[in-house]
């Protein structure tokens, strides 16, 4: 009978106990670092926030924050889904688009690039000087690449000025690992197509690849990350047949001949990008097995739990990432000593079964 009665108390205990559990796993560390998310193509931010409608706490930057990162950290390059028409801008990048020689900072993508680096700076100045953490989606994960260029950031004339505020002499050159921590790029392409001349981004990802290859930067303190997606169209094909809904396989086909200049059977990917255009020479490369490329089914507007940011992958990347980043799990100054939660979280499980 007095068990009876211990087990409401037990039951409200044990609620106690998980809150309590999942508020300290939230909030035991330190913000790792400033994150910049890079949208990938046809994307907008709002796809790393409230993708698809969904709510908030769906998006990565939830994902983010729920694993010690401060969500007032965490921007996403600003992007509108209608602004990647501007990448039709290329067509007055003459001669070079028509030759197969665009740059990523002309008409086509220098938009984005400049908004990348505006965004990255921000991040930078916000915390107070911590280097930044960017994650590139898809597009964004080359175009990141291309800002982050041969390690010359940007320039700085603030330091250099004589007694009347007039410039004085040389201007300063801040480099890239002076703003830049790590990059990780998710089911990015880094490769052209094996017919270079089908490429649609008419020379800018050849140049980018050609002039900063693979982890070009590593060996001034940047860390880079790869991270694929390995999936079996056939199985995706059973269930969408199941809900009446598009046709992976086909999906496939047509993204990987575009991305690869080779849409044939023998190529594996996350269904849009193809497995070997996404492995970036140098990086730490990550490969996941049944994860799709973005934040809905391929050829649905259906969200899915199994892309790259979702709750349900995160973890099998993020770990990577903080070590190849150099990123401790700080504990907050001043935080009461730990206690054996888990052993009294056990100690209520086990009184409720009784």
């Amino acid at each position: 009978m007095a068990s009876r009665r211990l087990l409401p108390i037990a039951a409200i205990f044990l609620s106690l106990l998980v809150f309590a559990s999942n508020t300290n796993s939230n909030n035991s560390v330190e913000a790792y670092c400033p994150v910049v998310i890079c949208p990938g193509f046809g994307n907008d931010s709002i796809d790393y926030d409230t993708p698809l409608q969904q709510p908030s706490d769906v998006g990565l930057k939830s994902v983010l924050t729920r694993r010690g990162f401060d969500s007032s950290q965490i921007y996403t390059v600003p992007v509108k889904r209608s602004d990647w028409v501007r990448v039709a801008g290329g067509l007055f990048d003459v001669p070079d688009f028509y030759l197969g020689t665009a740059k990523p900072t002309g008409f086509g993508y220098g938009w984005y690039v400049r908004r990348l680096k505006e965004i990255v700076d921000l991040a930078y100045e916000e915390s107070g000087g911590e280097k930044v953490m960017l994650i590139g989606h898809s597009a964004g994960g080359w175009l990141a690449r291309a800002a982050l260029g041969d390690g010359s950031w940007s320039e700085d004339n603030s330091n250099n000025k004589d007694d009347d505020g007039e410039s004085a002499g040389e201007k300063e050159v801040i480099r890239t690992s002076d703003r830049v921590r790590c990059l990780v790029t998710i089911g990015s392409i880094h490769m052209v197509p094996e017919q270079e001349s089908t490429c649609v981004t008419r020379g800018a990802l050849k140049y980018t690849d050609a002039n900063y290859p693979g982890a070009f930067l590593k060996n001034e303190g940047i860390g880079y990350v790869s991270v694929d997606g390995e999936l079996l169209i056939s199985e995706v094909d059973d269930l969408y047949k199941r809900r009446g809904e598009g046709n992976a396989n086909r999906v496939a086909f047509s993204s990987y001949k575009a991305v690869a200049g080779n849409g044939n059977g023998n190529l594996i990917g996350d269904g849009v990008v193809p497995l070997p255009w996404t492995q970036l020479e140098g990086s730490k490369q990550i490969v996941l097995q049944n994860v799709l490329h973005s934040i809905n089914e391929a050829g649905t507007t259906q969200p899915t739990d199994r892309w790259y940011g979702s709750e349900n992958v995160v973890d099998r990347w993020l770990p990577a990432v903080l070590e190849e980043a150099n990123i401790n799990n700080k504990k907050k100054r001043g935080e009461i000593a730990a206690f054996d939660l888990d052993g009294l979280q056990q100690w209520a499980s086990n009184l409720v079964r009784r």
